[in-house]
């Protein structure tokens, strides 16, 4: 069976077992801080395991694409080099919320292989934890699995999401590849190796760990299980690596042809085969190449894949001609793959050309440090030159030192990265935030829809990362309510500020953010002490707050006229709404023209001034998404949703859950005030509403007056003086150069006269008054010219550098070069230079020393004849 009949025949096996088949989602986790990617098929449905979230179905299955490339979670380096490590690979899955337990996972697993794909029994071996009885009975006594065939394990078998939390016994199936592989079955001393190999895993969470370790027994069990594509690929096709199923043979042989290698069994086409798949799903996701977070471990993954191309002698762009054969074996499964194939292409090809001008140069620092380095292992500084001045990250240069037996010093390395990052840290309006590593399990409701002041019950407080009962004054902390009006950051609109007030109590709120289901205030105490329990006034900052509705409601609009004028492809790619400014990112693969942001702007503001009310509507997803309301990247949404609608005739609607203005003429007045590329294939634009254009147009109108003002003009004349007087001054510096061309031609007669005879060859050093480097170049010519044989070296002085121009005529380059003579008088000012052996150019910083240099060439034409 090819890859995808096996991922249509596993969904299509548990819906006809009454599971609903749930798309994959992207490999962004929604609202998830803890995780850098998706990484299991679990991850979408975690807060369905938590109870903190609830769907219409209790049975789901998935193929989800997930990738392990950075966190905890990281097999980049093992990538190319083992048979199943992978930074992206699909996790075909299925999970029961509180539904069915073990008897029914176990049978559904053992059906699907042992009848649908046909696997036969005696190679399938089977694990249970060793506290699992009751899984073994339904193995070994139900499902007659052989006890021959069957082993029980400790810590191996026993899964949780945390160290508290859902958590329970795992149930493993494994494929046995036969006697001619070496391997023990599991739980045996040699169980590492090829012969037995895990195939899919069955998690049965049934036990709560509380803090002191007791498991508790979950009030309603869950199954949550796990069995990779590639893996189940490789035995369905009797191979034993997966890069040798049909997936992967395509991709390698696309590899082979755009690099040049013929190889199929090389190991750095295995490399660019694995990772042309995680770079192109996570730019298909909203992955953006950076130097930080996910951004910057998509850069390693294309920087890795680059360099195993170079490695392969391809020094041309190559990595973006794989997306069309990726497309071609996924994007049937993954639409959005053919849908973003243009974009990912030239995100790609933009990288490729980007790290081509770096990974030279990298290489040779590293190849020379490796020549030079004593003993068996790389330091530490080098690998932090190499990332800090080059951009050569360190996986790469531990790539290399692998592949010449050398290991590398990342403790050194990590050591310099902890430096430079103690030195860039900067401070922000509260310093200590904990909240991201707070598991708080209050539920706040938000009342901030409806008023900017409410009063409510303190349900949790803390400080330095901790729950503690009572805040005093002078005291940073954080503040949870049972019910608040301040809305926490969230879908790109910031937190809001105010106060937090009982009698003479104040707590001042620099930021609201949002963990788990409860709003946090985060600030300072300012006076008073306020305790667990307490009833406090929460009053938000209206003026901010108002700044911030009119700003996130201008985006929507924004976002239906970008669409409206530049086609039905732009997608929101990222956003912030702030109190000040909107920023908004959009999938657009060219910058806007004059007339395209006038017509974006226009269109804002007519819907501004008619001024139609904005309505908000709560509905279920699927109707939301029927009444063709658009969701906005990287937000997550429960069942019931926050449909946005504003402007004539349903402008825009859109999900959204963020806080807007009544009527879209509160927004006032719109004006872009940048568009500038965020990323390849992605365009951003920033602007400003309210008060805030009212303040730019004010600006604007000043600036103007003091150019008329100075123009002696009036401001409707401004532009008109202005053009006149750029039209003069180009006159006029035509003219200089003119000027500049005559005084070079005369010079040129003039200097001759200066030349001497050294051992039989014309010499000129000299300096010319009031020239610069393109004078000097003219007046060579001239001076080359009269004398018809010589060595010559002029020079001028601009300010406080010297511009150096050498010459040697073609008789005479056989015994002089004109670039020697320029590098021996350059580095003599503190400067440097350099030509072919007939014209050198060059400059200097020292003006003092360049009588001595003049002198000097006389002394330099004697030497070398």
């Amino acid at each position: 069976m090819k890859s995808a009949e096996i991922r249509q025949a596993f969904l299509d096996y548990f819906a006809s077992q009454g599971h609903t088949v749930v798309p994959s989602s992207s490999l962004v986790p929604e609202n998830d801080p803890t995780l850098l990617f998706t990484n299991a098929g679990m991850n979408q449905f975690k807060d369905v395991f938590l109870g903190r979230e609830k769907r219409d179905y209790t049975r789901a299955t998935s193929s989800q694409r997930c990738v392990r490339a950075g966190g905890k979670h990281n097999d980049l380096e093992n990538v190319g080099y083992t048979a199943r490590h992978h930074t992206f690979f699909e996790m075909l899955g299925n999970f029961s919320f509180g539904d069915y337990f073990k008897r029914e996972a176990i049978r559904f697993a053992w059906e699907f292989l042992t009848g649908t794909l046909g696997l036969p029994e005696e190679r399938l071996w089977v694990t249970v934890h060793v506290s699992d009885d009751e899984a073994a009975d339904i193995w070994l006594k139900e499902m007659g699995v052989s006890a021959e065939r069957f082993s029980r394990l400790d810590e191996d078998n026993f899964w949780q999401m945390g160290d508290t939390g859902p958590c329970g016994p795992c149930s493993e199936i494994f494929y046995d590849h036969g006697e001619d592989v070496p391997g023990g079955p599991p739980g045996s001393e040699n169980d590492d190796l090829d012969r037995y190999i895990e195939i899919w895993n069955l998690v049965f969470m049934q036990y709560d760990r509380q803090p002191d370790g007791e498991l508790q027994p979950l009030p309603k069990p869950s199954v949550d299980t796990g069995m990779g594509l590639e893996r189940i690929a490789a035995v369905m096709q009797g191979v034993h690596s997966n890069y040798e199923i049909d997936l992967f043979q395509a991709l390698l042989k696309a590899a082979a042809e755009a690099t040049g290698c013929q190889n199929l069994e090389e190991k750095s086409l295995r490399v660019i085969a694995d990772h042309i798949r995680s770079a192109s799903f996570l730019i298909c996701d909203g992955v953006i190449p950076s130097n930080e977070g996910r951004g910057y471990v998509l850069r390693r993954i294309i920087r890795r894949a680059l360099r195993h191309g170079h490695k392969l002698g391809q020094d041309k762009p190559f990595f973006s001609t794989l997306v069309k054969a990726l497309v071609a074996q996924m994007g049937q499964a993954y639409p959005e793959l053919v849908r973003e194939q243009a974009r990912i292409e030239k995100a790609l090809l933009t990288e490729e050309e980007q790290f081509a001008r770096t990974l030279n140069a990298g290489m040779k620092v590293l190849e020379n440090a490796i020549a030079s380095l004593q003993g068996s292992e790389l330091p530490g500084d080098v690998v932090f030159a190499l990332y800090d001045t080059h951009g050569f990250p360190p996986d790469l240069t531990a790539d290399v030192a692998r592949e010449r037996g050398l290991t590398v010093d990342m403790a050194g390395f990590e050591k310099e990265m902890e430096a430079q990052r103690a030195l860039a840290r900067g401070t922000g309006a509260f310093a200590n935030d904990y909240s991201d590593r707070l598991t708080i399990e209050s539920v706040t409701g938000f009342s901030g829809y409806e008023k900017l002041a409410d009063q409510d019950e303190i349900v949790g407080l803390y400080k330095d990362g901790d729950a503690v009962d009572s805040l005093n004054a002078g005291d940073e902390g954080m503040v949870v309510l049972a019910r608040t009006p301040f809305y926490a950051e969230s879908g790109g609109q910031v937190g809001d500020t105010g106060l937090l007030v009982k009698d003479d109590n104040r707590f001042a709120v620099a930021d609201t953010k949002k963990r788990q289901s409860a709003h946090v205030h985060l600030g300072t105490l300012e006076a008073g002490t306020l305790k667990v329990g307490d009833k406090v006034d929460a009053y938000v900052d209206v003026e901010r707050r108002n700044d911030i509705m009119r700003n996130h409601s201008a985006t929507h609009l924004m976002h239906a006229a970008l669409r409206q004028v530049l086609g039905g492809h732009v997608q929101q790619k990222g956003s912030l709404v702030a109190p000040d400014y909107l920023r908004f990112d959009f999938s657009h693969g060219e910058a806007l023209s004059a007339e395209q942001r006038e017509q974006i702007e226009t269109i804002v503001n007519r819907q501004i001034l008619a001024n139609t009310a904005v309505s908000t509507e709560l509905m279920d997803i699927d109707a939301a998404r029927e009444a063709g309301a658009m969701a906005l990247f990287g937000e997550k949404y429960d069942d019931q949703v926050r449909v946005l609608t504003m402007g004539r005739d349903g402008f825009s609607k859109e999900l959204c859950g963020g806080t807007h203005v009544s009527r879209t003429g509160d927004i006032g007045l719109f004006k872009i005030t940048l568009e500038t590329s965020a990323a390849a294939g992605v365009r951003r634009i920033e602007a400003v509403t309210g008060e805030g254009a009212l303040a730019l147009v004010r600006q604007h109108e000043a600036a103007l007056a003091e150019i008329a003002g100075t123009l002696k003009s009036s401001p409707e004349l401004a532009a008109e003086r202005v053009g006149a007087q750029a039209r003069r001054v180009r006159e006029l510096e035509k003219e200089l150069e003119r000027l500049k061309q005559k005084l070079a031609s005369g010079a040129g007669g003039d200097l001759t006269a200066d030349a001497r005879e050294v051992a039989g060859v014309k010499v000129l050093a000299t300096q010319v008054d009031g020239a610069d480097a393109k004078t000097l170049r003219v007046t060579m010519d001239k001076v080359k010219d009269k004398l018809g044989s010589a060595v010559i070296l002029l020079a001028a002085v601009e300010g406080d550098k010297v511009a150096l121009v050498a010459g040697v005529t073609k008789d005479l380059t056989d015994r002089f070069k004109a670039g020697d003579l320029m590098r021996l008088v350059a580095g003599q000012l503190d400067g440097r230079g350099g030509g072919r052996p007939d014209m050198a150019q060059g400059g200097g910083n020292d003006v003092a020393a360049l009588p001595k240099a003049l002198a000097g060439v006389y002394d330099w034409v004697a030497e070398q004849a």
